[in-house]
This record gives structure tokens, C-alpha cells and sequence, in this order.
């Protein structure tokens, strides 16, 4: 894309992140776009067509568009939250706390739970023109195994999780991601472990360098989306982040298959 494209994107993305269109909503015509941001036609296409593929837009109808999102399932109502009568550290330092809550579901006897407290943690999936991802093959010792992980790390304090995100990447692998996008937040082990984990996805890279953090460096190779479920069903896939980034991905490629389809 040109310049004037590239504006135009970034400004349909920069729109799309900051919520003016929300989830389910159909996106503005092509015609309104058109007047409201001096493009033509054919390069506004060129945007959009980039937008879906990110996932950032889906097709429904010929050159008609929606925010993804949106759902049917309401969550109930009338439902009670477990009460927390109170807390205390059985063991904690900079790695790990582990506590012991008193908490009372509704309708049962309060009783103590254990609870583990991790880090906050950032993790990206970087993608190419090609549909390649850009993964490491580490050895880690609690499984005691080999197998490919995505670019990750501990978010600092006062750091925001997509600076962490973009750092991380480029101090494992030395490459720099183009631009980083917010997938989703979730708990690994809701049950027990409170440890935040944000996912991201960027679409391209550019080398500045070699890997600087060489304790959390592998062998780095950029892999195809294709092989992914290969590597899953091999055990090959590394740890929860690495498996929700890539099944975002491979659930946002399909999606642009059965579009095309279409």
C-alpha cells in the first residue's frame, strides 16, 4: 500500500481500537468512507480487504462490513458472587505468592481455598505475508521438553502489556513487529492461579538485530499456520499462551476462508 492507503488504514484501525464502532455493528459504507476520507474506491477496498484478514472487520454482503463480536448468549441474572471474609500469605516473593482465602459460596459453609498469585504476562504472535508465525523451539525444564513457544514475558510495573508485548519480542527474537493488536485478556487456571495473560497478534516484522535476552532465546523460525494443528496433536505447543494466540489465528484464518468462500 501507498502512503495515502497506509493513512487510511491506520486510521480505520486506530478507530476500531478505540471503540467507535462496537461489537456487531455494521461498519460504514464504502461510499461514506469514501467521502470521508478522499480515497478512492479501489485503494478503500485494498484497506478493507487488509482489515478482514486481520480480523479486524468481517464481510457480510457484497462490500458490506461488521465489527466482530457480537453475540447472542446474555449472562444470567440473579446470581450470587462467592463472599471473601479475608486473607493471608502462606509464602511470597518475586516470583510466587501463595495465600489462603475464607470464602463462602452461596448457600455453603465458608471454608479456606488456596490461592496462587503469578506474574502478569505478555505474549505475541507475530504473522507474515505468508502466513507464517514467528516461534521459538525452547527447552523447558519443568516438562522437561522441547517444543516451539511464542515471544512472551513478565510485564514490569508500570508498564503497559503492549509495550511489554513489542519489547519481549524483539529481545527474544530480534525481530520488531510492525504493529501490535490486542487479542484478549484471560486466566490460565481460573481456578486457583490469579495470573493476567494478554495476548496479542502483529502483523509483520522487520530484523533490527540478534536475540539480547539469551536465557530466553531457542532456535527461531518463522512456521506455517498450516502446520499448527500438526504441532498440536505432536505435543509440540508450549504452554496456554501460545495455544490461545494460535487458535485465534487459525479461528480468524478459517473465518476469512468461509468469507471468501462466499
Amino acid at each position: 500500500m501507498g502512503p495515502k492507503t497506509t493513512k487510511v488504514y491506520e486510521t480505520l484501525r486506530a478507530r476500531l481500537e478505540a471503540g467507535e464502532y462496537a461489537p456487531g455493528d455494521k461498519f460504514p459504507s464504502e461510499r461514506t468512507l469514501v467521502e470521508d476520507l478522499g480515497i478512492g474506491r479501489t485503494a478503500l477496498r485494498q484497506v478493507l480487504a487488509r482489515l478482514v484478514s486481520e480480523g479486524a472487520l468481517e464481510v457480510r454482503g457484497r462490500s458490506s462490513y461488521r465489527v466482530p463480536g457480537s453475540v447472542s448468549v446474555k449472562p444470567p441474572e440473579g446470581l450470587e458472587p462467592w463472599r471473601i471474609h479475608g486473607e493471608r500469605d502462606l509464602y511470597d516473593n518475586r516470583w510466587v505468592k501463595l495465600q489462603v482465602w475464607e470464602v463462602e459460596p452461596p448457600g455453603v459453609e465458608r471454608f479456606e481455598h488456596h490461592v496462587v498469585k503469578l506474574q502478569h504476562v505478555a505474549i505475541t504472535a507475530v504473522v507474515d505475508d505468508q502466513d507464517r508465525v514467528l516461534m521459538m523451539w525452547r527447552y523447558r525444564f519443568v516438562p522437561q521438553s522441547f517444543g516451539w513457544e511464542l515471544p512472551g514475558g513478565i510485564v514490569d510495573e508500570g508498564e503497559e502489556p503492549a509495550e511489554t508485548a513489542l519489547r519481549e519480542v524483539v529481545e527474544e527474537t530480534g525481530w520488531r513487529p510492525k504493529n501490535i493488536q490486542h487479542v484478549v485478556t484471560y486466566q490460565p487456571m481460573v481456578g486457583m492461579v490469579d495470573s493476567p495473560h494478554e495476548i496479542f497478534v502483529a502483523h509483520g516484522a522487520e530484523k533490527v538485530g540478534e536475540p539480547t535476552d539469551l536465557e530466553e532465546a531457542g532456535h527461531i523460525e518463522w512456521v506455517p499456520l498450516v502446520d499448527v494443528p500438526g504441532l498440536m496433536a505432536r505435543g509440540e505447543l508450549l504452554g496456554s499462551g501460545t495455544l490461545v494466540a494460535l487458535l485465534h489465528l487459525l479461528a480468524t484464518r478459517s473465518k476469512r476462508g468461509v468469507t471468501a468462500a462466499h
